[in-house]
């Protein structure tokens, strides 16, 4: 006997509403859910593949412990036994930070992964945290802090109401979007198009976003912070700026245009190969369009000048009055954000509170550069003790780290690993304890980072479509037990974590003159929570607590979970509206556009001006139905142009006597690799292209369908030397390459 169920998609960050299947305890079906308040019945191939996704027969059903050198199924309390009998003497002989703590891109996509490891890293108290975020998006994050005061405040697109949306190093048409949360990405664009407006696309490969262009320009990788720096000088020099309503909350005017002086179309022109009269004509167009937003991603973050590109894209949307506007970049706000304030002067954004042991790296938002991980675990130095424990959440750095080889070296030679992981992948086949969660559609959804970059306000939240089996553990309740072995309360019961965090929320909630609930009693609204588990309670509590929350009681039309239980479907919160001043936390209550270590930096782009590549430059790509390393098992979502190839141009293929589909021998300072040829003009000449996540060919891993066609890890091809400065982030685009054919094997002679 089927039935239908309701689950938010957790594979990519369009967070699609999706209609189960459900057979007994087995998702068989998953089309998109029609009466989504979001994504109104828009789906993808990944969220097609839920049920093949979900019921991967390779995916751990009980805990592993190693036992005399192999890892082997356990039961849950033996496995948190050797998680604290692993991790507590290591805290308490060399002191917490020399436990490191990686958390992978699939936490942001689960309840589980947004409510604990921050109670965990406090615990901790760990300096040592490295996140997927330092080989992606860091930049944006430090861009938004420098300017805003807060790391977290990043503007989106309002691609439903602007008439010109410049992208750059951006596809979302196979990607989906990316802190741009916006389900049917394709069909937005189709529609801004459809109204008249104009779409541009900067990159270097023809993608499927760059198809549908007004306009491509196929810029050289890495360049793009030089464009956009060009740009801002010709809205200065042809007094095209125009702050607009924005004027008021906007200092560092005159500073920014002496900053950039140096910065001219002519300039620049040579070293992006995008000619002067077109940069003039980018930038005049951006200046007189009625409404405007940039937006740029993954390719304009993973280059040398990563922070530096982030934050001209939103110098670009202030200077033109876009920011914060309809139809412009604005601040969206989730219903678990925090109690809204009065605007006012923050505290800001501060780098380099602490740096890295080895290669002395500032952190950045509290996190160290994942490409840093390696030497912090296998390089003494006098500068305090290496990492000797590691706990990986749902990370898999040895694919998605710069030199795989040496990370996989230096976790050999842990004292202890534990890792939270529904696969044994290439990284936690090193822990010495799996902890594996269930399936997707056996825990409950609730987008807690997605909604604070959706494209239209709303709240949703899906239960689990399919009870929890017999032997598995919430995934909530594995991060809370961890939590508990880490720092010293074993055995508590775990629960105690959820009560620790309400009662500390509820706490400060009462003292706060600004909140709904100042001057009640904690307990009594502790009492008042409703939900059948901790986070159920805690997403309740946030809600409450909220900018559009009943107040317990102060609003009686607010959010609460109850409310939104009652909607499955979810609820529209409405679009993306102004909200400025309240969002800037900088010292002076405003938006700072030059801020003291972006100046501080802007002699390095300057010197960018006079280099030039001698050789080709290797980038990456994203595929539709893949989303980094998480996939390839599913064979649903493999094959056709889902491969691991080598792009390269017909004139770049012929001149180095490369052959469309025979493997060629990919050289760089990390490394090399062998992958067959693409030859295709999607491709700019002097540039070829890898995909990210590939490279499932070690052993001791469970990947049956990745390991039969392996593909090869292209971040092998990076030695880690390579970071922002401002960042940390990995240089993972535009970096040199050799490219040679293989030789053809030799004919024995009869």
């Amino acid at each position: 006997m089927s039935r239908t169920a309701l689950r938010i998609c957790p594979l990519c960050e369009a967070t699609c509403g999706l209609t189960l299947t459900v057979e007994g305890t087995k998702v068989t079906g998953a089309r998109g859910d029609r009466e989504d308040v979001f994504s109104k019945g828009f789906i993808c191939p990944k969220g097609a593949s839920f049920g093949a996704v979900d019921g991967d027969p390779d995916r751990l059903r009980a805990p592993l412990v190693r036992r005399d050198g192999e890892l082997r199924e356990a039961t849950w309390e033996e496995a948190f036994d050797a998680v604290a009998a692993g991790l507590r003497p290591v805290v308490e002989r060399y002191g917490p930070h020399a436990v490191g703590v990686v958390l992978g891109n699939p936490n942001v996509h689960t309840m589980a992964g947004a409510l604990y490891p921050p109670v965990l890293l406090a615990g901790l108290r760990t300096h040592s945290l490295f996140t997927a975020s330092t080989v992606d998006q860091m930049p944006k994050h430090v861009s938004s802090g420098l300017l805003f005061g807060d790391a977290n405040a990043i503007p989106v697109p309002d691609l439903d109401r602007t008439d010109h949306l410049l992208l750059i190093g951006a596809n979302p048409l196979e990607s989906n979007g990316s802190l741009c949360t916006a389900p049917d990405f394709p069909g937005r664009l189709k529609a801004l198009k459809a109204r008249g407006g104009t779409l541009t696309v900067i990159d270097p490969r023809r993608t499927r976003t760059a198809k549908l262009a007004d306009r491509h320009i196929a810029i050289l990788p890495g360049t793009d912070a030089l464009l956009l720096a060009a740009m801002t000088h010709v809205l200065f020099e042809e007094h095209l700026v125009d702050l607009g309503e924005l004027t008021p909350h906007v200092q560092g005017l005159d500073e920014l245009a002496d900053a950039v002086r140096d910065f001219t179309p002519e300039a620049v022109a040579p070293a992006c190969d995008v000619d002067a009269d077109t940069i003039r004509v980018l930038a005049r167009e951006l200046a007189a369009a009625d409404t405007a937003a940039v937006y740029a991603r993954i390719g304009s973050c993973t280059v040398p000048h990563g922070t530096l590109a982030s934050w001209l894209v939103d110098v670009l949307n202030i200077l033109t009055g876009n920011l914060d506007r309809p139809g412009g970049a604005l601040f969206p706000q989730a219903a678990t954000d925090r109690t809204p304030r009065p605007a006012g002067p923050g505290h800001g954004f501060q780098l380099g509170r602490w740096h890295s042991r080895v290669g002395r790296h500032p952190e950045a938002k509290g996190e160290l550069p994942l490409s840093a991980l390696a030497e912090e675990i296998d390089t003494a130095t006098e500068e305090g003790e290496p990492i000797r424990a590691l706990i990986a959440v749902a990370a898999n750095p040895v694919l998605s780290a710069p030199d795989g080889d040496r990370l996989d070296k230096a976790l050999d030679s842990l004292d202890f690993m534990v890792s939270v992981d529904p696969y044994l992948n290439e990284t936690a086949r090193h822990a010495d304890v799996v902890l594996p969660p269930p399936p997707p559609s056996q825990s409950p959804h609730h987008d807690f980072a997605f909604n604070t970059l959706a494209v239209r306000n709303q709240v949703r939240y899906t239960r689990p479509a399919v009870p929890l089996e017999p032997g598995r553990m919430a995934e909530t309740e594995i991060l809370a037990r961890l939590t508990l072995a880490a720092t010293g309360m074993h055995g508590a019961d775990p629960s105690a974590v959820d009560d620790l965090v309400v009662g500390q929320t509820l706490g400060k909630a009462v003292k706060d003159p600004h909140s709904p609930v100042h001057g009640r009693d904690p307990q009594q609204l502790a009492a008042l929570l409703t939900g059948e588990s901790g986070p159920e309670r805690r997403l309740d509590l946030m809600l409450r607590l909220g900018p559009y929350g009943d107040g317990f009681g102060a609003r009686p039309d607010g959010l609460s979970l109850d409310r939104l239980l009652d909607h499955p479907h979810g609820i529209d919160l409405g679009p993306l509206r102004p909200r400025l001043p309240q969002p800037l936390k900088t010292p002076s209550g405003r938006i700072e556009l030059l801020p003291a270590p972006i100046a501080g930096d802007l002699p390095r782009l300057r010197q960018a001006l006079r280099e030039r590549p001698a050789g080709l430059v290797l980038i990456g790509r994203r595929h539709l139905r893949s989303n980094n390393s998480w996939m390839h098992n599913v064979p649903a979502l493999t094959g056709g142009t889902n491969r691991c190839t080598l792009h390269i141009h017909p004139e770049d293929a012929e001149r180095l006597g490369v052959r469309d589909g025979e493997p060629v021998r990919v050289k760089g300072a990390g490394g090399a690799v062998t992958a067959p040829a693409e030859v295709t003009d999607g491709v700019r000449r002097g540039v070829v292209s890898l995909p990210h996540g590939w490279g499932h060919d070690r052993p001791g891993t469970r990947l049956s369908h990745a390991a039969a066609d392996p593909g090869v890890n292209v971040n092998q091809l990076l030695d880690g030397s390579l970071l922002d400065p401002l960042s940390g982030n990995a240089v993972l685009n535009g970096v040199p390459v050799q490219i040679a054919p293989m030789a053809p094997p030799s004919v024995p002679m009869s």
